[in-house]
This record gives structure tokens, sequence and C-alpha cells, in this order.
């Protein structure tokens, strides 16, 4: 379904159980990533709550009317939330996706009951981090120069992104499935502005960290011991700050437990809602 917010038509699909408290899933990966993954990896949570995923502004199925600033994204997510439900709602994002699930939390306190974060950072610190250990991971292809160029958002075209996002596949999992990739590469809606925009100016002066305390309602802080792009370091500095929050690392997983991990990943979720219930409710 498509729903205008803020002058952009965006996708979206409502998944679960129609009287369910509501989760919101925000997908990473802006000008790569949309919502099917996240559909994929939590449609089950559907037998108790009502889920409902978004291809955010420049993504995936959605139209792209710039700009595609933190502070634009996180006004959709609130827009559609006032939409569609009025009331708060718990928030679950992954990676990039994570950033903006911090930031609406921060932006918007009062739309929030629970948040929930997967493989995701506070802030740009460790970069380079991310850069050194794609270099040093020995598959052929990756450059400095071509991994300097994705980080900084200076991707020449669609078919650039695709090439660069399909050399570092081999990172992002503990086991690689060469033909499983293979098939996913084919899906994706590549969009380089999307990205460009998003790495070339937003992340420079994405930080956060000061910021965390402000977050005062149950956390619950995921990643996957061998996540390459964000490191456990950066959940482990989010947990440090949140003072609410519950750190969980996936010991079997890089950047996606959610789906490397998947019945472990949601029997975290589920109890964790249900230990921190509010007024009754999961």
């Amino acid at each position: 379904m498509y729903i205008t917010v803020n002058d952009n038509e965006l996708y979206y699909e409502v998944h679960g159980n129609p009287e369910g408290d509501v989760i919101f899933f925000i997908h990473g990966a802006p000008g790569l990533g949309d919502c099917r993954g996240d559909i994929k990896a939590f449609s089950q949570l559907g037998d108790q709550y009502r889920l409902v995923f978004m291809d955010m502004r420049g993504s995936g199925r959605s139209e792209g009317k710039p700009p595609f600033t933190h502070e634009q994204w996180t006004a959709d997510i609130e827009a559609v939330r006032q939409e569609l439900v009025g009331a708060p709602i718990k928030i679950l994002g992954g990676s990039y996706g994570g950033f903006l699930t911090l930031e609406y939390a921060i932006r918007y306190p009062d739309s929030v009951t629970h948040v929930l974060l997967r493989d995701t950072a506070a802030s740009s610190e460790f970069d380079q981090l991310s850069i050194d250990r794609a270099l040093e991971s020995g598959i052929p292809g990756i450059t400095e120069e071509n991994m300097t160029r994705l980080f900084e958002g200076k991707v020449y075209s669609d078919e650039d992104l695709k090439e660069l996002f399909t050399l570092i596949q081999p990172l992002y999992t503990v086991e690689y499935d060469e033909e499983a990739v293979k098939k996913r590469l084919e899906q994706i809606y590549y969009r380089h502005e999307t990205h460009n925009y998003a790495f070339r100016y937003n992340k420079p002066a994405f930080d956060l960290i000061d910021q965390l305390s402000s977050i005062q309602v149950p956390t619950l802080v995921t990643v996957g011991r061998h996540d390459w792009v964000t490191p456990v370091v950066c959940s482990e500095t989010i947990a440090e700050h949140v003072p609410d929050s519950e750190l969980v690392i996936f010991e079997n997983s890089g950047h996606s437990p959610q789906l490397e991990e998947n019945e472990k990943y949601l029997e975290l979720v589920r109890s964790f809602l249900k230990e921190h219930a509010v007024s009754g409710k999961a």
C-alpha cells in the first residue's frame, strides 16, 4: 500500500494481529534497503503484534523527493505513526535504520514505548574500523579507493552501487550462501542518489552519544559478534549510555542476527517485550 506524508509517497505494509500492540520496523542501507528483509525476519511476530513495515523516502518502492536527512526521515516515520496508529509505538531499527530509530526516540520521546536496535551505532566514530576490516579481508576487488567512495557517498551510478555492494557481500554473514546472495542482489532497488546523500552529508555529522541518556524507555541493543560494518563496540557504547538498556550479542552472526539466528532472535524480542510490558500489555 502507499501513503503520502510530507509531500512524498511511501510504500508500506501492515501485517499481523490488528488488535496487537504496534511495532514499526525501520530498514537500513538507504538507497539499497527496503522493508522486505524485515518482513522475512519478523513476520512471525504477527501472531501477537501489529507489524508496520515501510520503505523509507528514496529507498525501495517509495518516492524519492529530497531531502534525505535524518530530520526528514524521522518526520516521515512520525507522520506515518500519526496516520496509521495515533498511539505510541514500539520501534525496531537495524543498521542505518538504527541510526534513525535512535534519532526518532530522541526527537519524538512521547511517540515511543520501547526501542529495539539491531547492529547499529550512535556515531560515525568507527567507520574507519569498518573500512580497515574490509581491506584486511583479502576479498578480490576490494580496494581502499572503492571502499572510501562507498563510505563517503561518492558512488557514480546505480550500477556502480550494485558493483560495490556485490563486492562486500561475503563480509556480512558468518556462513556465506553465494547463490542466495546473487538472487537477492538482483532484486534490490538501487538508488545511488539516496545512498550518496546519506553517506556524504548525514554520516559525517552523525553523533548522538551525548543525547542517548535522554532515551527513557526500555531499550534492547543487539549485535552479531562478527559484524564488520557496525562492530560490537558500537552497540556496547549505546548500551553504556542509554539508562534502561540491555545488550545481547549473538555469537554466531555477522551483521544480520535477525536472519542468521532467526529463532533465537525472535525469542529474545518476545521475552524482552513481555518483561518490559506497559500497563499489563506486552
